[in-house]
């Protein structure tokens, strides 16, 4: 099964349904679109101030920019800004069928918010819809990479 490596806190806000979409600078592989993929937590420490940042941002008016659902993300980041230990590392949190991916322009109503910039889309992100999301227990260690890679369960 192919594999991608997010870092945390975005990787357990996955699992958790609060991040229904990952960007990316490009579109997902055709030949991966529609199919189920492993979310990897990247090895990456995690970093308090990132949680902090995500935390103001979600008690604010652009709490849309974050592209997370906030009641379901505040609770798991509050929870890591007090013990940022608590979220796995080097590990297989779960698997998510990976969708058709669109320019992050047009997911941002999905968010509260509208864009009137008439050229943003010139500049935007990928969003990869992430969906049927299934959590492993135990989470399973493993190494990972950047980009896609085979994991073997």
């Amino acid at each position: 099964m192919k594999a991608l490596t997010i870092w945390q806190p975005w990787a357990s806000l996955i699992m958790a349904g609060a991040k229904p979409y990952e960007f990316r600078g490009w579109p997902a592989p055709r030949s991966l679109r529609g199919k189920r993929i492993a979310i990897h937590a990247g090895a990456r420490p995690v970093r308090k101030a990132e949680i902090a940042d995500l935390i103001i941002s979600l008690r604010s008016e652009d709490a849309w920019t974050t592209g997370l659902m906030p009641e379901i993300a505040m609770p798991l980041l509050e929870g890591a800004y007090s013990s940022p230990g608590i979220l796995p590392l080097s590990s297989i949190l779960g698997t998510a069928i990976l969708g058709e991916p669109r320019p992050a322009f047009e997911i941002v109503e999905e968010f509260g918010a509208r864009l009137n910039d008439s050229d943003r889309h010139q500049h935007s992100n990928w969003a990869w819809p992430l969906t049927e999301i299934e959590t492993l227990e135990p989470y399973q260690p493993a190494k990972g990479a950047q980009g896609f890679w085979e994991w073997r369960p």
